[in-house]
């Protein structure tokens, strides 16, 4: 009876030590039996008894809260130490739990609460409920945070992005928590908007290209084209950060949640009015606001702005730079060329409020008019003079001198010099203006040989002698009469028997006013003589001989 009653009593009591016993590395519950000297003394069970320091049952940031009689989990390290006391602890207690916590929350893709509680490389420390995370800096906000000191143990939900227990890497991420609730907002706010609707923004950044305007949590792009009707260099010029603006919503995107935003489109377009208000050839005063390689851009009122074409500029500048005939922001006088209205385009002209100085010249030099001015270039076919208003007339070198060559008379030319020449033609059209030098004195020629005709017969000196003929003059002009033209008779016709200084009678044979020589014949004078004797006194048909003919025309006309 006795042994089988040690057999009950040894089999209650090894059932009690595995029921009772709690195994070493798990986490048990415990009652808190005391709170001395900065520790809680916590009994675990089968008498067992450990301390945990008060601080392992504080959250971050937070004053520990524990008491006597509280049921708390902690860790069993050791069933007994040196001193015969369990060793335990609350944290990795709570470590333990929360890992197991966070695992199941990052299977299934659920937010996890906790606090920043520190600041490493790279980022912050969280403690997520007694496992500690790591949060990069790139994690901490959709925009780069300077200073995290507001965010420091301040309870907020975060998302896991990664995490491994057996190397105790957790890292997570605040600022997916805030992209979704921004998304969720941003659907929200975009659902409210349609396009055409005007609503009041803050301007939250500026860019080169436009700014963006925060519509209630959610941005629009202010295009920097759709801020006003006139040229907008950089937003800034009528924008600045935290501004309230009222835009219009122009497009949505909700594929992609982009807002397009227009300031201009709230005000009245100033293209309605474009064509009343300038018709064309009206000359109206505007600013130049931007000058390229091809013209100015000027405006006539804010919103509408021309352009001169660099043809359109001056009379007399073909070829130069539109930014050394006008500056920017300067005031100018321009005249409408023409509208698109479709292209919203204004073609506006500088030189036509300007008088066409080839007109002007034409009025105040007509032809034959003697003007000085200087040489302004010299090239292969003539000289170019310069003239008042700032235009130039060309001398052919047919109209460089009388008696030379053109291509030797250029040459007693020299860029710079002054000289006197003659208009001989105005044409307006093509802006071309004719003069003349040898005009200058009047024509020689034309005044030498105006009564005298082909056929006329004149009186020469004779002014040199050749083994070819004969020099002679006529009212200062100088002829040639070669040898076979000296007499009729062959036997005479010897330069020699003349001297230099005799007066002869000649036959005018031509006219040529384009070398300004006259052709001249004795002999031709001597024939014409003899046919004119022979009409007259008979013919030799009728039995007078020749000499006979010629000797009664000499003696009447002696009489």
């Amino acid at each position: 009876m006795a042994d089988n009653t040690m057999e009950e009593f040894e089999a209650l009591l090894n059932e009690s030590f595995e029921m009772d016993t709690p195994e070493e590395g798990s986490v048990v519950k415990g009652t808190v039996i005391a709170v001395e000297a900065g520790q809680a003394i916590i009994d675990v069970g089968y008498k067992m008894e450990g301390r945990v320091d008060v601080k392992e049952f504080a959250n971050p940031g937070e004053a520990p809260e524990i008491a006597v009689g509280d049921e708390v989990e902690v860790y069993l390290r050791a069933a007994e130490n040196a001193r015969g006391e369990a060793v335990i602890s609350r944290e990795m207690a709570r470590r333990e739990e929360a890992w197991d916590r966070l695992e199941k929350a990052y299977a299934d893709d659920a937010r996890v609460e906790g606090a920043i509680f520190g600041r490493v490389k790279g980022g912050f420390t969280v403690d997520l409920g007694g496992a500690v995370a790591f949060l990069p800096g790139s994690q901490v906000d959709v925009r780069p945070v300077r200073d995290a000191g507001p965010l420091m143990g301040l309870k907020q939900p975060f998302q896991i992005l990664k995490m491994d227990r057996r190397r105790g890497n957790i890292v997570v991420s605040r600022r997916a928590i805030l992209e979704e609730s921004r998304a969720e907002q941003r659907a929200e706010v975009i659902g409210n908007l349609s396009e055409g609707q005007a609503v009041d923004g803050v301007v939250k950044n500026i860019t080169e290209y436009g700014a963006f305007v925060d519509l209630g949590g959610v941005d629009g792009l202010l295009h920097v084209t759709d801020m006003a009707w006139r040229r907008v260099n950089h937003p800034s010029e009528i924008l600045t950060i935290g501004e309230t603006v009222k835009v219009q919503v122009i497009k949505i995107n909700k594929e992609t949640h982009r807002i397009s935003l227009g300031m201009k489109q709230l005000q009245e377009d100033p293209w309605d009015l474009v064509a009343a208000k300038y018709p064309l050839e009206s000359v109206h005063k505007g600013r130049v606001t931007n000058i390229t390689d091809y013209g100015a851009f000027v405006e006539l009122e804010p919103g509408v702005e021309g352009l001169v074409h660099v043809s359109e500029m001056s009379w007399t500048k073909k070829n130069v730079h539109p930014g050394k005939i006008v500056s920017t922001s300067q005031e100018v006088d321009v005249m409408v060329l023409e509208i698109d209205g479709s292209k919203r385009r204004v073609s506006l002209g500088l030189k036509q409020t300007m008088r066409n100085p080839w007109e002007v010249f034409a009025e105040t030099h007509p032809e034959g008019t003697e003007v000085e001015g200087e040489v302004k270039n010299i090239t292969e076919f003539g000289l170019f003079i310069g003239l008042p208003g700032e235009i130039d007339g060309m001398v052919h070198l047919s109209d460089l001198s009388w008696d030379e060559r053109g291509e030797d008379a250029i040459q007693n030319y020299r860029k710079g010099d002054m000289v006197s020449a003659v208009v001989s033609e105005v044409d307006v059209e093509k802006e071309r203006i004719s003069l003349s030098i040898k005009a200058l004195g009047g024509d020689k020629f034309a005044e030498a040989v105006g009564g005298v005709k082909r056929g006329s017969v004149i009186t020469v000196e004779v002014t040199a002698i050749e083994d070819g003929g004969i020099e002679v003059e006529y009212e200062g002009m100088k002829s040639f009469i070669r040898r076979s033209d000296l007499s009729r008779d062959r036997a005479e016709q010897r330069p020699e028997r003349f001297s230099v200084g005799d007066k002869v009678d000649v036959r005018v044979t031509n006219v040529d006013s384009k070398t300004r020589r006259l052709g001249l014949s004795i002999k031709a004078r001597e024939i014409a003589e003899e046919k004119e004797a022979v009409e007259q006194y008979g013919s030799s048909d009728s039995g007078a001989s020749l000499g006979d003919i010629l000797g009664a025309a000499l003696k009447s006309g002696d009489e």
